[in-house]
């Protein structure tokens, strides 16, 4: 017997919504986006390079090297190393050796950490910058003044080896974190610095940062594209791969999106730019790529609250050994010997190497695995996840609609009522609007112009076309009209819009959406691990039944509005449930930020423009 997925119908205010609510900010299977028009500003803002983290690294790696060949002959001429392993290196002149390069150690090796504990104290903020240098600094000084004639046996090769290994360490995390985001730095240098404008039907060459919206340029067969926009004329394919992993060229034509730093194979193509600077595609990527550099996980902040607590605690307990052996003995040198060995061994080696190996590998694997991690500390917090809400169309299925029927409600021919709802329709990126169009365009018709194109959250989309008022909506905005629902000869899976012609109904038009391939296996991988797995999405209840069902998903919330999302996530972290939310929208935006862990997918009808930029 199948199990009988959880429903929830939503009811609304005046009557119960279905299935195709039209939102310029959705591309869910009921609603519509707009054009999102950017704001212009100027190129100059991409980042164009790494060098400070790569700096960073190498500085680290080089002083690494240098430290380990000073290291060696430190180890062989301490006399606690020659005592463990029973051999004897002496020569006149030993010490001093031994001194020079314990102080090159110290000097070069540890100005890292010296450096770092100036500014940790500077901001009143002790950590492992200051643990650590207050461990090397206490070996140092300590072995000195033992070579100068106090009792007791020197640290010199514990200051050397400490500093090693935390330069090693160090040197590792920020390796891992330019590799891992070093791909996506240098999609800043896809941009052309140039961009062929046209003004009253003349070309212009001018900089990326003097594009402005609205602006029309020319790409030719081979260059790649100055900013995002719309096509107004030509066709081509362009190849996106460095943008999207798509290794075939994608067909553009009049209407499609383009986005900056693809390139143009063949064709020329007239391009309107809608968006630049800090609205392009590129330059949020990019920034999402510095604020993941700039986060820090739970882990590595617990990690550095245990180094504040160490840093007291060995101060401390320095403190209290020389007290305590001085009453005891009244022995000065006895005293300090044994306050300088705790606090070098107070110093956690393996606190500073294990930290950096485990963002080194988690960042790297993460990396290899297509997942840009925009939050530490979220990515951190997925084992705990217990539950995951699916949005629907686009991401449990494929977010390509293709219409299935068209039925007449008026003496309006089955062609007439696709053709008027593709003239509208094609101002929309909707996937349900792009299978209208390609629909229209497939039967050979002739779309006509729209003008005064709107849409409307909720409601649907609407123009007029050859004088008259066309309106495409949902069924539950037709009903809201006065209309009575057409229901019974309709296929209870597909997703319905009404076609109005001067507020009156002449159509509906059918389309249906397919299920991932990897859908199932995805759901049940979860299950298996002891999540939960619902579904979230603003479609009609018996649309999302049949998904949820051909899933097997243990529950689904249906005609839920994209402000209304973040509520079903908010109220399970009530329950002191830990929830993910997966959605490919901008409707599903506040969900996304509100759920513990949000996993924006990137489906692959949507134009670049739309798609999620943020892995948090």
């Amino acid at each position: 017997m199948e199990k009988e997925p959880r429903t929830r119908k939503r009811q609304y205010q005046e009557n119960n919504h279905k299935d195709h609510d039209h939102d310029p900010n959705h591309k869910n299977a009921h609603e519509h986006h707009g054009h999102d028009h950017g704001n212009g500003s100027d190129h100059d803002d991409h980042d164009h390079g790494n060098g400070h983290d790569h700096h960073g690294h190498t500085d680290f790696l080089i002083r690494f090297y240098a430290s380990l060949v000073a290291t060696v002959p430190i180890l062989a001429l301490s006399p606690m190393i020659q005592d463990w392993f029973n051999f004897e290196l002496d020569f006149p002149g030993r010490e001093i050796v031994l001194f020079a390069l314990a102080a090159f150690v110290y000097l070069y090796g540890g100005w890292p950490f010296l450096k770092g504990f100036k500014d940790e104290i500077a901001d009143k903020n002790p950590g492992m910058m200051t643990l650590v240098a207050m461990a090397i600094s206490v070996a140092f000084f300590y072995s000195t003044a033992t070579l100068l004639g106090l009792e007791g046996d020197d640290f010199f090769w514990e200051l050397a080896t400490l500093v090693v290994i935390m330069l090693i360490g160090h040197h590792i995390e920020m390796r891992s974190i330019q590799r891992a985001s070093g791909a996506l730095d240098e999609l800043a240098k896809l941009m052309p610095s140039s961009a062929r404008r046209i003004r009253d039907e003349t070309f212009e060459e001018v900089p990326i940062a003097a594009l402005e919206l609205d602006d029309v340029i020319l790409v030719r067969p081979g260059e790649r594209i100055a900013a995002d926009g719309i096509v107004i004329e030509g066709e081509s394919h362009v190849d996106e791969s460095m943008l999207t992993g798509e290794s075939v060229p994608v067909r553009k034509k009049k209407a499609d999106q383009a986005v900056g730093g693809s390139v143009n194979k063949e064709g020329s193509l007239r391009i309107r730019v809608e968006n630049t600077g800090e609205e392009a595609y590129l330059h949020k990527v990019i920034t999402l790529v510095k604020e993941a550099r700039a986060s820090k996980s739970r882990t590595q902040n617990l990690a550095d609250r245990a180094a504040r607590i160490l840093t007291f605690g060995a101060l401390g307990a320095g403190i209290l050994t020389l007290s305590v052996w001085l009453h005891i003995q009244d022995d000065p040198t006895f005293a300090i010997a044994r306050m300088a060995t705790v606090l070098v061994i107070a110093c956690p080696h393996a606190l500073g190497l294990a930290t950096p190996l485990v963002v080194a590998n988690s960042t790297t694997l993460s990396a290899q695995r297509g997942l840009i991690i925009r939050n530490r500390t979220a990515f951190e917090q997925a084992r705990k996840v217990d539950l995951v809400y699916f949005d629907k169309t686009g991401t449990l299925t494929e977010g390509v609609f293709t219409v299935q029927s068209v039925k007449t409600l008026a003496d309006v021919g089955k062609d007439d009522v696709i053709r008027l709802a593709a003239a509208v329709e094609r101002h929309s990126e909707h996937p349900i609007a792009q299978g209208i169009v390609e629909y229209a365009e497939r039967s050979g018709g002739k779309i006509p112009q729209a003008e005064g194109f709107a849409a409307e959250k909720g409601v649907g989309v609407k123009a007029t076309v050859e004088d008259d008022d066309i309106a495409v909506v949902s069924p539950a905005r037709f009903q809201k009209l006065g209309f009575s629902l057409e229901e019974e000869n309709l296929d209870a899976t597909a997703t319905h819009v009404y076609v109005l012609k001067n507020d009156r109904p002449v159509g509906i038009v059918s389309l249906g959406d397919t299920v991932r391939k990897n859908a199932k296996a995805a759901v049940e991988k979860l299950q298996k691990r002891g999540i939960e797995v619902r579904m979230l999405t603003g479609d009609h209840e018996r649309v999302a039944k049949v998904v949820a069902e051909k899933l097997d998903l243990d529950g689904y919330e249906s005609e839920v509005l994209p402000e209304e999302k973040q509520e079903f996530v908010r109220r399970l972290q009530n329950e002191n449930r830990h929830v993910a939310m997966t959605g490919d929208g901008v409707n599903d935006a506040p969900a996304l930020a509100a759920a513990d862990l949000g996993i924006p997918s990137v489906p692959a009808p949507m134009s670049p423009r739309k798609r999620p930029m943020s892995f948090s």
